[in-house]
């Protein structure tokens, strides 16, 4: 299990956590500016969080309370970025090698071959990036990604810069290739679709907090502030006043739009 939690005043705020089992895709979602690349650098260790705790399996990577803090390097984290974050210079599979580069030769050369298949780019192996589509070379990326066998999977808007036909066939695949996997994977997206497609469950970032976590249906369909209702797309908001807590048999009397209404308390969640 992957266990986070986040806290800084600055220069990003964070109040973030939430947990990740193994086998479980996470989504992150939020507006511009939420902090959910934030909070995946802090997992990579690309960025350092002034009050962390980030641990898996056991093992911590950063608690600040005891002064421990792993190197990037020295984590086990597979991350894939939006815009690929290939070396152009190299082949296909000199770029997934490059993830095992402390490994003998011959065995970097087998592993990335191995890694390729997985994502379905065999016989592609000595193309340049420059040879590839856009959804070839995120499949390049995942192959490095996965080629470390990571015990965290990092997925920061992976379909971001690909058409929508191939962003379709890329959920199909990743859906395909996370069952084989029984590690946490965490997926940074803006889209609340790909979250609903693809996600286990979701947590909802703004200003760098934690807002609402749960099931994608829970989080649509019963968003747990006017905050989160508005993040999720909710428009029929409207504003309200209580004005009896109990008007017999366990109904609430409120006032919308100048009449009054009595609802059971379970339809009355966005209601203040």
């Amino acid at each position: 299990m992957l266990e986070v939690a986040l806290k800084q005043a600055g220069p990003i705020p964070l109040s973030a956590s939430f947990q990740c089992t193994a086998g479980e895709l996470l989504a992150l979602v939020g507006p511009s500016g939420a902090g959910k690349s934030t909070v995946l650098r802090a997992i990579a260790g690309l960025s350092r969080v002034a009050d962390a705790r980030v641990c898996v399996g056991g093992e911590c990577w950063q608690d600040s309370a005891h002064g421990l803090w792993v190197a990037p390097s020295a984590r086990a984290v597979g991350m894939v970025f939006q815009n690929y974050a290939l070396f152009p210079h190299l082949s296909v599979q000199d770029n997934v090698a490059e993830a095992v580069h402390r490994l003998p030769r011959a065995e970097r050369r087998a592993r990335a071959v191995q890694a390729l298949a997985a994502v379905g780019l065999q016989g592609l192996e000595q193309r340049r990036p420059a040879q590839l589509s856009g959804g070839q070379m995120q499949r390049v990326a995942l192959a490095r990604a996965l080629v470390r066998e990571p015990r965290v999977l990092l997925l920061d808007e992976p379909f971001a810069a690909v058409d929508q036909m191939t962003r379709e066939r890329l959920y199909e695949e990743l859906a395909l290739l996370r069952a084989g996997l029984n590690i946490p994977v965490i997926l940074v997206t803006h889209s609340l679709h790909e979250a609903h497609l693809l996600a286990d469950r979701m947590v909802v970032l703004a200003h760098g907090a934690t807002l609402q976590e749960g099931t994608p249906n829970e989080v649509l369909s019963r968003p747990a502030s006017v905050e989160v209702a508005r993040l999720v797309g909710f428009n029929n908001l409207f504003e309200s006043k209580v004005l009896a807590a109990d008007a017999g048999h366990g109904l609430l009397l409120v006032e919308w739009c100048g009449t009054e209404i009595a609802l059971p308390p379970r339809r009355t969640a966005l209601l203040g």
